[in-house]
């Protein structure tokens, strides 16, 4: 099974694609899509889209597994990171993909073990699972690979999300 997983922003968009076969799991893509902060909110939001539909045309992943928003600072940046968020799914919809949404700490829990996990543990066991040689950078692609193996780990059981019923 291929995996896109994504961790939505607007300014870093995470995005790593894995192949998940018989509880292992490979790297096959990932980095990040950046956005300029001075453009448009319209102009970033069609960026994200375009770049994350590329990737998905060109993978064909057979599933997208995206973080669930988790918001504590102020309201303006929310309202953005959930626009774009919005957009990401709509390029998984478009393309056909099942959506599987997880929170971090459900994401944490899979992929360290612990739903508290600190972001460098979760960077480290990204790493070592998919046999990187070194830490994904920055931390939203980790994020993104975290994701996308937190459904490899959960496929069995997980159900799409309302986007898709």
């Amino acid at each position: 099974m291929l995996i896109i997983g994504v961790d939505p922003g607007l300014a870093t968009v995470g995005v790593g694609v894995i192949e998940a076969q018989g509880g292992k799991f490979r790297a096959l893509e990932y980095g990040s899509i950046i956005t300029k902060p001075r453009q448009l909110l319209e102009v970033r939001l069609e960026q994200i889209y375009d770049k994350l539909t590329e990737i998905i045309v060109r993978r064909k992943p057979d599933v997208m597994a995206v973080e669930e928003l988790f918001f504590n600072t102020n309201q303006k940046t929310e309202v953005a990171v959930a626009q774009a968020r919005g957009v990401i799914l709509l390029a998984a919809q478009k393309q056909g993909l099942d959506i599987y949404e997880y929170t971090p700490l459900q994401i944490k829990q899979s992929v360290v073990g612990y739903g508290r996990a600190e972001k460098k543990q979760v960077i480290y066991m990204t790493r070592v699972i998919l046999k990187l040689d070194s830490d994904p950078k920055p931390d939203d692609t980790a994020d993104a690979l975290a994701a996308a193996i937190c459904h490899g780990n959960h496929a069995m059981h997980a159900v799409p999300s309302i986007f898709n019923r």
